[in-house]
């Protein structure tokens, strides 16, 4: 089965159950301040798992693009990938445990054609927060799955969220697939690496709050992931992901390229594949190279891709070559890339010019090294983007040494630093339906009416990250605001607040929002039907975006808007920070 097949498969068979299929959100998340990146197919309905009523129903399917950066450096072994598809289906106060847990056995053993002799499962163990849940247990037990298939695993295991400290969570149940042709176990053992996880069913029935509590949820979720290259990879019988149809065009591409054998470098092929994929589609959403957050991570994925591409003695060009592959695999799945792909391209080979000319800068760096030491090779690889490999090779070609182990503690404690800060970057909630966000969520659309009329119609939103604290806005426009411009922004906004407009909402098909000139971040991420928040009415209206919500019934609750800070985010985007007092 290929990668289009199964993505049919699922979708069509969801359809059939009731859902509605939506298309995959941005790879930036707009509803939800603890990550940087979409990583889960959940993160785009944040505000839909909190109460928000879906245009599309309370039943979605969907196959969701994700990112995972956490673990860079260990990609190119069997498990690890920066970029994947999480196929999904979604149950928003609608149907619960048992429905979910048998749609997905049918899927598996009916859709799949999995034999009920390869699966195994497990449930949470419970503890002092949440009970045993012997509700999943039974309805498994019920389809086939035998007693001994059944572990039952503490918090660590099977337990989903909160995403950051506060917000919906709940036990979860996953499904094990045995790798080998042999005959599986009688008991499942979820140490044994030859169960492969390729599905979870969460049940988000509680919600943990700020002391630490878990309560019962208002709004019971089903929030269920099938990982798409894992799960093709085990129907396909292999035994790692870059065996299957979303990386072999891929790889075969950079053996022709380098005329070297994937068997002989396969790290080094892995890598560059997992890479450039992930590059292809963060580029294709105008995210651009650079040294902080989103644009740190397209950089560092590039410049490894290129190093590593170095090794194999790949042509200059030869991320373009890529990059077409790329299109050619998922461009009919996500008609964006294929759209922007001449973009992308220039954007790529601006980035490979301009490392190019940081690895010249290195190499002089290192002509001056009589030895190597950890913190020396540290430098080179973390300053100049030297691999460990290539800075062992020009040791060896001069006859000095590298301290390998003090290059490890150096790493080692880099690692630690930056997940440190990723975890405080990002620290609090899964973005609520708080009061507080709530009225900056509106603000932020009072305050693009107010850029598109301070500085022209071209601004349009590029992205925003909302917390209970402020809100941060990107736009596009390529001058920083003067003192008059901010002023005359947040006279605008703060006109608004004290002329108490109403704000309403409305469900509309997507051609009838284009008629009413609805503003949209991603509008070919849509569905069919959209909400529609409208402030003002009659004559005097101010705004109209489409948005998943949640806002104020009314301006006047909102209080005083400051504008904070502004800055450049990437190339021709602006960011703005604001609170409300």
């Amino acid at each position: 089965m290929d990668s289009s097949e199964l993505r049919k498969k699922f979708l069509d068979f969801f359809e059939e159950k009731g859902h509605k299929i939506i298309p995959s959100a941005s790879l930036l998340p707009e509803n939800d301040p603890t990550v940087l990146f979409t990583t889960a197919g959940m993160h785009p309905l944040v505000a839909f798992l909190l109460g928000e009523k879906h245009p599309s129903g309370k039943r979605l399917t969907d196959a969701q693009k994700c990112i995972r950066t956490g673990d860079i450096d260990e990609v190119g072994d069997d498990t690890h990938l920066t970029f994947f598809e999480m196929l999904g289906n979604w149950s928003l106060g609608d149907y619960w445990k048992d429905e979910a847990i048998k749609w997905s056995f049918e899927f598996l053993t009916e859709e799949l054609k999995i034999p009920l002799e390869k699966l195994a499962v497990s449930c949470f163990a419970g503890d002092e927060d949440a009970p045993k849940d012997e509700e999943s247990a039974e309805i498994w037990e019920d389809l086939g799955i035998k007693k001994q298939r059944i572990a039952f695993l503490d918090k660590e295991d099977n337990w989903w969220g909160p995403a950051g400290e506060t917000g919906p969570c709940g036990p979860d149940t996953e499904m094990f697939y045995w790798k080998l042709d042999t005959l599986a176990p009688e008991t499942f053992n979820p140490e044994d690496k030859n169960w492969v996880e390729i599905w979870n069913d969460v049940f988000m029935q509680y919600l943990k709050d700020e002391s630490g509590n878990y309560m019962g949820a208002k709004q019971k979720n089903v929030d269920t992931g099938m990982g798409m290259e894992r799960t093709l990879a085990v129907l396909n019988g292999k035994n790692n992901v870059y065996e299957t149809d979303v990386f072999l065009p891929i790889i075969k591409k950079i053996e022709e390229l380098s005329g070297k054998e994937y068997s002989d470098y396969q790290k080094e092929f892995r890598i560059i594949a997992d890479h450039i994929k992930a590059s292809v589609f963060l580029a294709s959403e105008q995210i651009m190279p650079s040294n902080v957050e989103h644009g740190y991570i397209l950089r560092r994925l590039l410049r490894r891709a290129i190093r590593h591409g170095m090794i194999l003695e790949m042509p200059n060009d030869f991320l373009s070559e890529l990059i077409k592959t790329v299109v050619k695999i998922y461009g009919d799945a996500y008609p964006d890339i294929k759209e922007s792909v001449d973009g992308v391209i220039f954007v790529v080979a601006q980035e490979a010019e301009k490392f190019e000319k940081t690895l010249e800068t290195g190499l002089r760096e290192f002509e001056k090294l009589d030895n190597v030491s950890g913190k020396d090779a540290f430098n080179l690889y973390q300053t100049y983007g030297f691999p460990i490999e290539m800075t062992e090779e020009l040791a060896k070609e001069k006859g000095i040494t590298v301290d390998l182990e003090e290059f490890k503690k150096e790493l080692e404690q880099h690692q630690e630093l930056s997940r440190t800060a990723s975890v405080g970057m990002f620290k609090g909630g899964l973005a609520d339906n708080s009061e507080e966000t709530t009225k900056l969520h509106t603000v932020a659309h009072l305050m693009l009416a107010g850029l598109r009329k301070i500085l022209g119609e071209h601004v349009v939103q590029k992205g925003s990250n909302i917390t209970a604290e402020r809100l941060r806005f990107d736009f596009a426009h390529t001058e920083k605001l003067n003192s008059e411009q901010v002023e005359d922004v947040e006279n605008f906004v703060n006109g608004i607040i004290e002329k108490d407009l109403p704000v309403s909402c409305e469900e509309m098909t997507l051609e009838k929002a284009r008629e009413l000139n609805a503003m949209g971040v991603f509008e070919s991420k849509y569905g069919e039907k959209v909400k529609v928040y409208t402030v003002g009415e009659g004559d005097k209206i101010v705004s109209r975006e489409i948005c998943g919500g949640p806002h104020v019934d009314r301006t006047g609750i909102l209080g005083h808007f400051k504008i904070k800070k502004q800055e450049s985010s990437s190339a021709g985007v602006r960011r703005i920070k604001a609170t409300l007092e």
